[in-house]
């Protein structure tokens, strides 16, 4: 049989949950029987049946003498959802292929191992690269303990991401907007530093093509928002205001924040429902690789920073970004005072410039995203 065929549809049908499986992996599965399809699943949600027990479900007692592909390797451990090799060999499957082995410690390996145990074949590779790319910040998750960090920015043709003034709406079209906007939908959470907030009251939610194109009228119409997508400020004093648009939605927010923030502030954000974290200080400011565990310890699997030159230069100084993605747009701002992506002190030498691997472009009409892997980081991808 065709294995690559098979597994590509498995991996499709992963990613169809991209965004709702946190702290899980996406994960695909298709039954094959005499070269057809009798079977397919995803997983869809942390807590609910895993993919090959979807699929498995679909065929009842035909599974027997069956192939099963899976974009990753089947559980042999009690975790939100009991052991799923146990369904595979009960099922009567002959034959298991597998794109990818678990890097969770708790199964790595020993799935394959109970499957082969029982006399069935198992395969282990098809498509691996193309598995671990889609589960690239369960990968990291899983094996660091803290979450996959993905940097997006947007500048001009000339590297600014504001006017002098302070003006930055909009610097790219519509249409990577609304790809942003698809990001946001695909992680767990989103990281701004205070100057942000306090200069741009986002409300940093999801929007959909089906939602109204403002999402400050979006709240104003329906007292709702979007999405459940976490949001995460950077404050070392908690200068947030309680007016903030973002302490007054039905959305989880957190403050990251330090011992020189003022307790009654603290205990007032609390009250208003927003989780607050006392991060250990450095230089006066949020210890970044700590808030990053703690994150980790919240089970946010995934992190988009959009946050402004100066956090920006922060994760990436401490080398903390795994991935970044910059928009940029035909247009040239020019000036000195103008901002830019990445502040901090900067390099003294070209040769200490922090390098891309697995560099891919697209094009959102004039503008253009360059997307690639920080090359000190550890590249999931080879």
């Amino acid at each position: 049989m065709d294995d690559e065929k098979y597994m590509r549809l498995a991996l499709r049908l992963a990613i169809k949950a991209k965004g709702r499986t946190s702290p899980n992996p996406l994960v695909g599965a298709v039954i094959v029987k005499d070269d057809i399809i009798i079977g397919e699943g995803y997983h869809k949600k942390a807590g609910e049946p895993h993919a090959e027990i979807n699929a498995l479900n679909m065929v009842d007692k035909k599974a027997k003498g069956a192939t099963l592909y899976l974009s990753l390797e089947p559980c042999a451990h009690f975790g939100r959802t009991s052991p799923c090799t146990k369904r595979i060999i009960s099922s009567g499957i002959k034959e298991v292929a597998i794109a990818m082995i678990d890097p969770n410690p708790l199964n790595c390996g020993k799935g394959i191992k109970e499957l082969r145990k029982v006399g069935i074949e198992v395969k282990v590779g098809v498509l691996e690269k193309e598995a671990k790319k889609i589960n690239e910040a369960y990968i990291e998750y899983i094996t660091t303990k803290r979450p996959f960090v993905i940097l997006k920015t947007a500048m001009s043709l000339d590297g600014k991401i504001a006017t002098k003034t302070g003006d930055s709406r909009w610097i790219t079209n519509e249409l990577s907007r609304k790809y942003v906007h698809k990001l946001r939908s695909e992680v767990d959470a989103i990281l701004v530093g205070i100057e942000t907030v306090l200069k741009d009251d986002p409300l940093l939610t999801v929007r959909s093509p089906k939602s109204p194109s403002s999402e400050a009228e979006l709240l104003r119409r329906t007292g709702k928002v979007q999405s459940q997508l976490i949001r995460v400020v950077v404050d070392s004093r908690a200068r947030v205001s309680l007016g903030a648009k973002i302490l007054n939605q039905e959305v989880p927010t957190i403050v990251a924040t330090t011992k020189f923030a003022s307790k009654r502030k603290i205990e007032t954000l609390r009250k208003k429902g927003v989780k607050v974290l006392i991060i250990g200080e450095r230089d006066k400011r949020v210890n970044l690789k700590e808030l990053l565990k703690k994150l980790g310890e919240l089970e946010i699997t995934s992190l988009l920073v959009e946050g402004g030159g100066k956090i920006n230069a922060s994760f990436l100084e401490n080398g903390l970004v795994d991935k970044v993605l910059f928009f940029i747009a035909p247009k040239i701002i020019g000036g000195e005072e103008a901002l830019t992506p990445v502040e901090g002190e900067g390099i003294k030498k070209i040769k200490d410039a922090i390098k891309l691997k697995n560099i891919s472009i697209k094009r959102f009409e004039g503008d253009i995203l360059i997307e690639g892997y920080v090359w000190r980081a550890k590249c999931l991808l080879g």
